[in-house]
């Protein structure tokens, strides 16, 4: 086959590949390694999971491969100096989920404003006593100038939100700040004066342990959080006792590394920290972005390496999506392509 997918593309990006190359869908090969190694033995393309790690010593089994591809953005999951060694293009879909992860984290923060609102949905008669606020007119700390904080910055500005933020890599000077109506502080000045913190920073193995007792000391208390950055990014310890003395009333992240709040883990039955299972960039838009802008890069991939076809015109990951009034569409995949 030309191109493997483990992970399921919608439909419609899925026909428009199968017109062009022969393609399988295999899912449940990105548990069994070793049975990937056979089927996929002449395969040129593969799109694996979240999931799914890539190292050297599995590419040497995949002699003809020339492109691994992810729906979801991250390369941390392959081994980058393995791909360029042998040729391989990494295609991620880097900016396909912002507006997706941008919602969430707005969702989030106006669900932990108004917890009331999710004790009456749960069936509660009397909802807790605590008294809900509003966003408008409060002060929200952006922490990391990832895509996403971009798209979330400009929805808050809308609803009359004060914003400030902080971010290692970007000086205070930049005119990023401005741009998006942010003022930049320092980092004690963002922990000390704002009422919600959302968490998108980019995350590198020095940022390991950020968020810690040091930066946690400063927290205003009664804070809430809300994040879609790795969980590696915060000291458990640290997060845990913030959580437990009141500095920080609530926290929702999305997705978790195993064991961050499992047997052992100091944040293992809080009742104020909520884990999401990776639900920021699970919508049917985000899918249908990723999808046909991982389908056009495979396309192009396999064409220019083995057709000898010059440079292909790539789609960007905002162009207009179908209506989507009809419900087969958006229909979980449902195939077998051979």
């Amino acid at each position: 086959m030309d191109i493997l997918l483990l992970d399921a593309l919608v439909p419609e990006a899925v026909a428009w590949l199968e017109t062009r190359h022969s393609i399988e869908y295999r899912p449940e090969l990105a548990e069994d390694l070793v049975a990937l190694r056979k089927v996929a033995y002449k395969t040129k393309a593969i799109v694996f999971p979240r999931q799914t790690v890539l190292v050297r010593e599995f590419l040497d089994f995949l002699p003809r491969l020339k492109a691994v591809c992810r729906l979801h953005v991250g390369t941390d999951n392959a081994d980058l100096e393995a791909c360029s060694e042998r040729g391989i293009k990494v295609i991620h879909a880097s900016s396909a989920n912002v507006r997706s992860n941008a919602e969430y984290l707005l969702s989030s923060l106006l669900l932990l404003y108004r917890r009331g609102v999710v004790s009456a949905l749960m069936g509660r008669r009397h909802p807790g006593a605590q008294m809900g606020r509003e966003l408008h007119g409060s002060t929200v700390g952006i922490l990391g100038l990832a895509p996403t904080a971009h798209t979330l910055a400009n929805m808050l500005h809308g609803l009359g939100v004060r914003l400030i933020g902080y971010d290692p890599a970007v000086h205070h000077t930049a005119p990023i700040w401005e741009r998006l109506h942010i003022q930049p502080v320092s980092l004690p000045e963002l922990m000390s004066r704002a009422d919600a913190v959302s968490v998108q920073m980019l995350y590198a193995t020095r940022f390991k342990g950020f968020v810690n007792d040091k930066l946690l000391a400063t927290c205003k208390r009664n804070q809430l959080w809300v994040g879609i950055s790795r969980s590696e990014l915060f000291d458990e310890g640290a997060l845990a006792t913030a959580l437990c003395d009141g500095r920080i009333e609530a926290c929702v992240l999305d997705g978790a590394e195993v064991g961050f709040q499992g047997e052992g883990s100091p944040l293992r039955g809080l009742k104020n920290l909520f884990i999401t299972p990776r639900l920021g960039s699970h919508t049917r838009e985000a899918r249908m972005r990723s999808s046909w802008y991982v389908a056009h890069r495979l396309h192009e991939a396999i064409s220019v390496q083995h057709s000898g076809l010059g440079t292909l015109q790539s789609v960007p990951m905002d162009f207009e999506l179908p209506d989507a009034g009809s419900p087969s569409q958006w229909a979980e995949p449902k195939f077998m392509i051979r």
